[in-house]
């Protein structure tokens, strides 16, 4: 039973860290996401199979996703004109939000 607080303890620990180094703010992140809801859904799930899932990516790859629209190395008219805005803080916050989130995988469905 030690050894399992113990344990735990330490996954706490490894993981507030890795939080902290990821940046951003959770709570301003799931503030700011309320205008990606539409399409992306409330905690990340895409509302239609168009609309990728946020919930669960990585933290990093969230930052450079959104940088790369902003900077039009990704090419979508629609999220280049929602990251338009957008500050690094904001991006920071907004992958600190959704790589929080759980992941929800799917199934192909095969006919």
């Amino acid at each position: 039973m030690k050894r399992l607080v113990i344990i735990s303890s330490l996954l706490g620990l490894v993981w507030t860290y890795s939080m902290a180094v990821a940046g951003g703010d959770v709570e301003a992140g799931k503030a700011k996401a309320q205008v990606c809801v539409s399409c992306h859904g409330t905690d990340g799930i895409g509302t239609q199979p168009q609309f990728p899932n946020l919930a669960g990516q990585h933290h990093d790859y969230m930052v450079r996703a959104l940088q790369d629209y902003k900077s039009g190395a990704r090419n979508n008219a629609i999220m280049k004109g929602f990251v338009a805005n957008l500050s690094k803080a904001d991006m920071q916050d907004l992958a600190a939000y959704y790589s929080t989130r759980e992941a929800v995988l799917f199934t192909p469905k095969v006919e």
